[in-house]
C-alpha cells in the first residue's frame, strides 16, 4: 500500500514537470522571434505576457535605480559633487519614467486598445533606455545597471514598437477615417 502512495505520488510529480516543460516561454527571445518572423498580430494572451514581461523589466530598473541611488547618496560611489547633483536629477526623471510606465502597463492591462497609454509606455521605456545606457557609460555605475540597459532598447524598439504599438496604430488608423464634412444649408436671402 505504500508502495502505490510513493508511486502515485511520484507520478503527479512527473506530470507537474511536463507541464512545466511545455509550458511557453515568454522570454525576450520569444518576442524577438515575433518581430523578425511575418509580423501577425499578437493574440491577447501574448499581449498580457509582454505587458508582464515589461512590468517585471520595470521592476528590475526601479530595482537598479534604488542601487544606484543608494550608494550616489551613501558616498560609496566617488563622484564630484556637481556630477552627483546631475545624476541625482537624472535619477528623480528615472523615478518619473518608471512610475509612469507602471500606470500604464495598469492601464494597458485592463484596456489593451489604448493608443495613448501604449505611447507613454513606449516613450517611459526609451527614456529609461537612453538614461540607463548612459549610466553604462560611467564605470562605478555599469556595475548596479549592467545588461539592464540593452535589455530595455530591446523591449522598447524592435519588441514592443514593432508588436504592440504600430499594429495598435494602424488599427486606429483604419477605423477612423477622415470626418465627414456636412454641408452648410444655404441661407435663404431675402431680395431688396
Amino acid at each position: 500500500m505504500r508502495y502505490r502512495k510513493i508511486v502515485g505520488v511520484g507520478f503527479l510529480v512527473f506530470l507537474g514537470l511536463i507541464s512545466f516543460a511545455f509550458a511557453e516561454n515568454y522570454s525576450l527571445q520569444y518576442f524577438l522571434a515575433k518581430v523578425t518572423a511575418k509580423p501577425d498580430p499578437l493574440s491577447k494572451k501574448d499581449k498580457v505576457e509582454l505587458l508582464n514581461q515589461i512590468e517585471r523589466l520595470l521592476e528590475n530598473a526601479l530595482e537598479a535605480h534604488g542601487k544606484v541611488t543608494h550608494n550616489l547618496q551613501t558616498g560609496e560611489i566617488d563622484i564630484r559633487y556637481q556630477e552627483g547633483d546631475f545624476w541625482i536629477s537624472k535619477l528623480k526623471e528615472d523615478l518619473k519614467s518608471i512610475n509612469a510606465g507602471k500606470e500604464q502597463v495598469k492601464l494597458l492591462k485592463e484596456k489593451p486598445g489604448h493608443l495613448v497609454g501604449s505611447v507613454r509606455l513606449y516613450k517611459s521605456i526609451k527614456d529609461l533606455s537612453v538614461n540607463f545606457n548612459a549610466y553604462n557609460n560611467i564605470p562605478s555605475f555599469s556595475a548596479f545597471v549592467g545588461d539592464l540597459a540593452p535589455e530595455l532598447e530591446l523591449w522598447a524598439d524592435p519588441v514592443f514598437f514593432h508588436l504592440y504599438l504600430l499594429p495598435l496604430a494602424r488599427l486606429k488608423d483604419t477605423e477612423k477615417g477622415p470626418p465627414q464634412k456636412e454641408k452648410a444649408p444655404v441661407p435663404k436671402g431675402k431680395k431688396p
